[in-house]
């Protein structure tokens, strides 16, 4: 009988109680998939898909401020996205824009600052001026940077990075030879971002979709079936414990750690 109500208490601990808060990923990069297939086969339109998808995003933001994780991105509109039907596109801003609306108690009560990389200038004006006005709420806030990769493309960021520092060639303040990885990586627009650690995907793809694709150099990956409306802060714990359990080498052996 004992045997069994151990089995039974070891079953209701959270993933949570596992992780080694010594060897915590500093950044996590999530690229949440699966909100139109979700809500498909749910028999309901994809807007529903993604109007679920918004409780995910604060199940992993609250999950990495109770586990102290001191960055997260998530991946929340590709350039590649403006390709979708116009329905589907206006439905997403706006949804961007009540949910910033809703969250901001939530990010000053976590100490949560907003950050945002891609082309936001191809937002909708009223999308802009709601996240300004979020990012200059919370900029004081230094538990957790939530950065939303909006209009974000990772090969346009990196062709950008190449035009900058051409352009720095050219004028004179910089010669070819100085260009190295550091100097690079100042030049995109994670430049005050450390690269992450674990790099999360939802829905069972396996592949990047142009998201980091520089800063995920040594990321760990990890891919879940799970449908991104379904995801929760259990996933997010989970996912540590299994980044914590991997042997991170950088191109050593594992006699030279």
């Amino acid at each position: 009988m004992a045997k069994v109500l151990i089995l039974l208490k070891t079953a209701k601990m959270s993933f949570l109680d596992q992780i080694d808060t010594i060897k915590l990923p500093q950044h996590i990069a999530i690229i949440m998939d699966g909100n139109g297939r979700w809500a498909k086969q749910k028999g309901k339109l994809r807007v529903f898909g993604h109007q679920n998808g918004v409780k995910a995003v604060r199940e992993a933001l609250e999950g990495c401020v109770k586990a102290n994780i001191k960055f997260l991105t998530l991946y929340a509109f590709s350039a590649e996205n403006w390709n979708r039907p116009k329905l589907e596109v206006m439905a997403l801003m706006e949804l961007l824009v009540t949910s910033l609306k809703k969250e901001i108690k939530t990010f000053q009560e976590n100490g949560v600052r907003l950050n945002v990389i891609g082309d936001i200038t191809k937002l909708p004006s009223n999308a802009q001026r709601k996240l300004q006005e979020t990012i200059e709420a919370t900029k004081e806030n230094t538990h957790c940077t939530l950065t939303l990769a909006l209009s974000y493309s990772s090969r346009q960021e990196i062709v950008d990075a190449a035009r900058n520092l051409a352009q720095q060639v050219k004028d004179g303040k910089l010669h070819a030879d100085e260009i190295n990885d550091e100097l690079f990586a100042a030049n995109l627009y994670t430049q005050n971002l450390p690269d992450p650690d674990l790099l999360i995907r939802t829905s069972g793809e396996l592949r990047i979709s142009n998201f980091l694709l520089w800063q995920i150099a040594y990321s760990e990956l990890c891919f879940l079936d799970k449908m991104w409306p379904e995801f929760t802060k259990e996933d997010l714990f989970k996912s540590i414990v299994d980044y914590q359990q991997r042997e991170r080498r950088f191109g050593k052996t594992s006699e030279q750690l």
